[in-house]
Order: C-alpha cells, then sequence, then structure tokens
C-alpha cells in the first residue's frame, strides 16, 4: 500500500493540478490531505476539483476550521489563514458542510512504515507547530500517548523527516505555499518516505492568479490605487 500525502494547499489550484497530474503517474492506493485546503486564491475551484478526488481522505486544519466560522459567523482560530473572510464569502453552504466534516486524524497502516497517524499541527491540535528545529521535548510533549511509528502533520508548510522517541515525524510540505525550495511539495509513503517537489506551471499561475493580492483577495481594478490594493466591495456569497 502506497499512499500520496498533500497538505497547505490554501487555494492555489494551479499547483493542486499539477501535483495530481504527478500523484496520478504513481498510482498511490490512497491520498491524504493534512489540512488547509482552501483558504487562498481559489478556493471555490479548489474545492470543486478535492470533492471530485477519488480515494482522498482529509483531515482539518486551522485554516479549514476558520472558513467554516466564518461562513457562519462564529470566532475564528486564532491563526485563521489567509483571506478567511474573503474566501468564506465564495463558499456555498456545500463547500462549507464539505470543510466541516473533516475529522482531526487519519489513521492507516502502510507497509513499510507501520500505523501513521496523519494530522495538521500536531495529533493533538491543528495551532501547534511541528519542525525540523522544535526541541525534542517539546515534540515529545506533542505526540504524547500517540499510539502510532509515523507522524504525518502539516501546518509549517516544510518538509522534514525526523525520529523522536521513536516516533518518525514527517511533513510533506505545501502544495499551494512552500517554504523553501520552488514549486509544489508533497510526498509518497510506502514502503519509505519520498520527499517530491513538483514544479506547478508558472505561466498557468500568472494567469490564474493574476487578479488576486498575496492575501487572496481580487486586486482592485485602479492601478492607482497600487498593486496589494484590493476591492472594497463585499463579494456575494454563492448559493
Amino acid at each position: 500500500m502506497r499512499v500520496a500525502v498533500l497538505s497547505d494547499i490554501h487555494g492555489n489550484l494551479p499547483a493542486l493540478e499539477a501535483v495530481l497530474e504527478a500523484v496520478t503517474r504513481e498510482s498511490p492506493r490512497d491520498i491524504v490531505v493534512c489540512g488547509d485546503v482552501a483558504s487562498g486564491p481559489l478556493p471555490v475551484e479548489t474545492l470543486d476539483l478535492m470533492m471530485d478526488v477519488r480515494d482522498a481522505r482529509f483531515l482539518h486544519g486551522n485554516a479549514d476550521r476558520s472558513l467554516v466560522a466564518a461562513y457562519d459567523g462564529t470566532a475564528k482560530p486564532a491563526l485563521p489563514g489567509p483571506a478567511a473572510d474573503w474566501a468564506a464569502s465564495q463558499l456555498s453552504r456545500t463547500h462549507r458542510d464539505f470543510l466541516a466534516s473533516f475529522p482531526d486524524t487519519v489513521r492507516l497502516e502502510i507497509e513499510g512504515l507501520g500505523r501513521v497517524l496523519f494530522c495538521h499541527g500536531s495529533p493533538r491540535s491543528d495551532l501547534e507547530i511541528m519542525t525540523e528545529a522544535t526541541p525534542e521535548e517539546r515534540i515529545l510533549e506533542f505526540i504524547a500517548g500517540v499510539d502510532a511509528d509515523v507522524v504525518v502533520c502539516g501546518h509549517t508548510h516544510m518538509q522534514f523527516d525526523r525520529q523522536v522517541g521513536g516516533v518518525r515525524v514527517v511533513n510533506p510540505g505545501s502544495v499551494g505555499m512552500p517554504y523553501g525550495a520552488g514549486g509544489a511539495h508533497w510526498a509518497m509513503l510506502g514502503p519509505d518516505v519520498a520527499f517530491h517537489r513538483t514544479p506547478a506551471g508558472l505561466s498557468s499561475r500568472r494567469g490564474r492568479l493574476g487578479r488576486f493580492c498575496p492575501t487572496g483577495r481580487p486586486r482592485c481594478r485602479r492601478r492607482s490605487r497600487g498593486p496589494l490594493s484590493c476591492r472594497t466591495s463585499r463579494p456575494r456569497r454563492r448559493k
């Protein structure tokens, strides 16, 4: 059994499309998405695509919870993710309910790796941060009591693979907002861990994301207001 693991797509549809093409060539049995799917420039298109992906399993990140909260008009998490209010305003009820259905964690048995627990931040919270540089004692606190051989997390947008207290901790990196080397980052699991960095089609990104500023909101049409200025009119929610 081989599993593709993606995380932190953040509404970057061109990067996601490139990764899914690469994943298809690997022919995994399952795809696990470790949260933060849609908060970004193309939330609706990204969700529409992911809702049609067969054999995909999802768990929530802080940005997914934030979109649901913003849609519902309730308090958002401490780290809401990029353009949460604007992205939530684009969603339909179907999109909202899809995001709300994501569990905290996913568990799989993977040949060569054993018992694998997938989470966003840590097994106990989608806001906690685990990186290659996090002190070992802090990681041990985060994974205390976890009945798993491998913990796969997201949240920090950085690939790493380390052993802490007998548990292997892996981050596949970010599909849509990677830190470090270029490309869309993801990983294949089984029988070992293989990191991938897929070119995401720069010309495509320029065309499809060019209408959006880095916060994820549509750019203002008036050049005099600056390249990062955004429309002030309230977007209409999709039905």
